[in-house]
């Protein structure tokens, strides 16, 4: 049986971090709505690069909207004076920002301040969609340029044996608060392979793959990201996708009508 590997994680610092180059994204200036001493997530992922939630308890609260705004207009400035220009400012770090209480403030400051400083920077919120239910929420993120949302599958066995919801979470609830967007929604998915604690992790499979896609199908996304694991896991046991796999599952979504990226 396999066994959580030694904790690992990456702590970003809070509430400004970077650039930093994203593969997905480009020059990336990452904003960071948890504590910079630990990790807060409604998710608790067996392949989060930040680590298991349990081996990084904050000490520290979260920063306020106006230590954001604040932290983050100062950075601007110096990125404007100096470089390099970010290409985005993305919504990432230590845990989920859509549950940082002043969310839809913070949202609202970050826009004025990129029309501001550098109006060609897109916004991008890296979210788990636990929170896209809540009306603050999605109005929040239809304001950012790049809403991305998590939906690794719809098997509600598989989200809890792997991507572990601290709390209630229901997948077909979510799946109409992706709806609710009406295309302005980027989706994202993890795929992997391997086992943890005895039990499969591969959702890789027609079985996961094809109700997902029907997802996608309601959903009809802006665009979707599939991808694999790139960084050291806090679960021993879990696989990458291989290649091969992951353009055969976007040639299904590109089946759709849809556009789709990956990253290998």
């Amino acid at each position: 049986m396999s066994q959580p590997s030694s904790p690992v994680g990456i702590v970003y610092p809070s509430p400004i971090f970077g650039p930093v180059h994203s593969r997905r994204l480009g020059v990336s200036l990452g904003i960071n709505l948890m504590p910079s001493d630990g990790k807060l997530c409604t998710f608790d992922c067996l392949y989060c690069e930040c680590g298991f939630n349990a081996d990084h308890r904050p000490a520290q609260p979260r920063p306020s909207r106006q230590q954001v705004a604040a932290a983050l207009e100062a950075r601007l400035q110096q990125m404007q004076a100096d470089g390099p220009a970010p290409d985005v400012l993305t919504f990432a770090g230590n845990g989920e920002p859509t549950a940082h209480p002043d969310f839809a403030g913070i949202i609202a400051d970050t826009v004025a301040l990129r029309n501001r400083y550098f109006p060609q920077a897109k916004v991008s919120v890296l979210s788990n969609a636990t929170m896209a239910t809540r009306p603050a929420v999605h109005n929040a993120l239809m304001l950012v340029d790049n809403n991305i949302q998590k939906l690794d599958t719809v098997c509600p066995d598989y989200i809890a044996r792997v991507d572990r919801p601290t709390g209630r979470y229901d997948v077909e609830q979510v799946i109409a608060a992706l709806e609710a967007f009406k295309g302005h929604v980027i989706v994202q998915t993890l795929f992997m392979q391997g086992a943890w604690q005895g039990q499969s992790v591969d959702n890789t499979t027609e079985a996961y793959v094809a109700p997902w896609l029907e997802a996608l199908r309601r959903i009809q996304p802006q665009g979707v990201m599939v991808y694999t694991i790139d960084r050291a896991t806090p679960a021993a046991g879990l696989l990458k996708a291989t290649p091969q796999r992951l353009d055969e599952i976007a040639a299904q979504v590109r089946a759709l009508g849809l556009h789709v990226e990956t990253a290998y």
